[in-house]
């Protein structure tokens, strides 16, 4: 057996998988206005983005939205590319999770998909339309898309819940919250958020322990007006409220519990 060196290596010698996609997991909160007689928070959903295949295999059924890479972009460039194909931005928050290749899982072949999930802002999406090769493009909520909900294309379904897994996650664990809301936002807003996304999630002095927890100091910031007073409002409540933003500043802790 001669010993393989940079002379007399090839390619051709080896298997090469047929295509290696990336599938973007891309989340958004929607915001309903409730018409109430007394001001109140809006109704917040968690929810997918997903496109209606075109093409076979799977015509007619929804499936995340990706596309194959080629060799002269990574993995990474590939999911950005393609999300931007999708949403029309990139300067999202976006990470890698996983990646999946049981055998089967693509009748084209032996496919190999790097999977994403995407953190966007809901007013970026309002003008989102099919692409060329997708028959069209929809929003649907995560009890929707649960085991006896929407039959998904692919492994999808596993993909979607995993990804579910790992924002859930990080939700409490880090400020990635900032990615659905406004600049400026109360923490009763931030709470809803945090909520929307895990469901089972209950902290009865929420409020009081992101002003005072000392692992919790200098992730938030009040904001100030132009005089430098304390800004406030009272969007969606009767009696204005201090209004915060996000500094940059990682938790050391879970931010939240």
């Amino acid at each position: 057996m001669v010993d393989e060196n940079a002379s007399n290596y090839t390619a051709r010698k080896y298997r090469t998988p047929d295509g290696a996609p990336a599938d973007i997991v891309i989340f958004t909160i929607t915001t309903e206005i409730l018409n109430r007689a007394t001001k109140s928070l809006p109704k917040r959903e968690l929810k997918v983005l997903l496109i209606k295949r075109k093409l076979w295999p799977y015509e007619g059924m929804w499936a995340l939205p990706g596309g194959f890479s080629n060799d002269q972009e990574s993995m990474y460039e590939t999911a950005r590319r393609e999300l931007e194909e999708e949403t029309g931005v990139n300067a999202v928050h976006m990470e890698y999770f996983n990646v999946y290749s049981k055998p089967g899982r693509d009748p084209r072949g032996w496919i190999i998909s790097h999977a994403f999930f995407a953190l966007v802002h809901e007013d970026y999406l309002v003008e989102r339309k099919a692409s060329d090769d997708a028959a069209d493009v929809g929003l649907f909520t995560v009890s929707e898309l649960g085991s006896k909900g929407l039959e998904l294309a692919f492994d999808h379904q596993e993909v979607i819940g995993d990804a579910l897994e790992q924002i859930r996650s990080k939700m409490l664990l880090t400020s990635i919250a900032k990615e659905f809301l406004p600049d400026e936002f109360t923490l009763s807003e931030l709470y809803q958020v945090v909520q929307t996304v895990v469901p089972d999630f209950e902290e009865a002095n929420f409020i009081r322990k992101m002003k005072s927890t000392q692992s919790r100091s200098g992730v938030l910031e009040q904001v100030l007006d132009a005089k430098g007073e304390p800004k406030k409002s009272n969007e969606f409540s009767q009696r204005a409220a201090q209004l915060y933003r996000f500094t940059g500043v990682m938790p050391r802790l879970s931010l939240y519990s």
